[in-house]
């Protein structure tokens, strides 16, 4: 049984470490273009061998390795510690999930201003490509680092082409609106400038109260789901470290059946709840729009 228990740990344990380096299988999207397929799986392909994402899954696998052994050394039994290490393996890859959402929320936040300034520098005087250019200095902080080849960019290959480029490495959905209200604005030019960037100020901050209240609200469900989740093994391993009977239960077969239920039961649990509280993503449908118009 304890054979049993090491060989299921470590079927875990691969299978955890081949999601976190995205080795894992995944099923093919219907009705997608070959050329797009081809694309996708080389981009995919890159972030594989991606020294963030080795990074990345060498802390899992060390973070979760020691939570192992300190739990067992508490403990004295493998399959309570199983679970606790798993989770704790997690973490790098949470803490990168929170870093890419901060980023995508920091560029959103960012754009109302943006678009203010260039409001400001439109009407006074100012063309929308000389107003473009002093984003990359005077902009917010989250836009500035898209923004700084945009001068040179504009300058070679024009405007539009500079601006898809800034769409491109900010890949976000609220770009991509803003981005093709700045073309169209460069298209257009005249007084009709002012008033676009003016109204796409006023929706796109309509847009950003409406996502902070959603976030705020959705908050303390993700709390209470994450507390459920680690406060029944929290107390399992100080039962199982204080009190002789349950250690002695807890390394038998009923024990290891119990410990699988529960970990299954988790597992079901927090998927249901992050699933139940995800935010519906936004997707990017205006991402290589104008791809292919002349």
């Amino acid at each position: 049984m304890t054979a049993l228990a090491a060989v299921a740990s470590g079927a875990v344990a691969a299978l955890l470490v081949a999601g976190l380096l995205g080795l894992l299988p995944g099923r093919r999207a219907r009705g997608r273009p070959a050329g797009a397929a081809a694309r996708s799986g080389s981009a995919r392909a890159k972030l594989r061998v991606a020294p963030a994402d080795l990074r990345a899954a060498a802390a899992a696998m060390a973070l979760g390795l020691v939570t192992f052994l300190l739990v067992v050394a508490l403990t004295q039994t493998a399959a309570v510690a199983a679970v606790p290490a798993l989770a704790v393996a997690l973490i790098p890859r949470a803490l990168a999930a929170r870093r890419r959402s901060a980023r995508l929320t920091a560029v959103r936040q960012a754009w109302p201003d943006a678009l203010r300034e260039l409001s400001a520098s439109v009407g006074a005087g100012r063309s929308l490509t000389q107003a473009l250019h002093e984003l990359a200095t005077d902009g917010p902080e989250a836009l500035r680092g898209a923004f700084a080849r945009f001068p040179i960019l504009a300058r070679t290959v024009g405007v539009p082409a500079a601006l898809e480029v800034v769409r491109d490495e900010l890949a976000d959905p609220t770009t991509d609106r803003v981005v093709e209200v700045l073309l169209l604005a460069h298209e257009q030019g005249g007084s009709l400038v002012t008033e676009l960037l003016r109204d796409l100020a006023e929706a796109t901050t309509r847009d950003l109260h409406v996502a902070e209240e959603v976030a705020t609200n959705a908050l303390e469900h993700t709390i209470n789901a994450r507390a459920v989740f680690v406060l029944p093994w929290a107390v399992l391993v100080v039962l199982v470290t204080q009190a002789e009977h349950m250690r002695g239960f807890y390394q038998s077969a009923g024990g290891l059946v119990v410990i699988a239920v529960g970990a299954a039961a988790s597992v079901l649990g927090m998927g249901l709840i992050g699933r139940l509280a995800r935010h519906p993503v936004e997707p990017r449908v205006l991402a290589g729009s104008r791809e292919g118009r002349p």
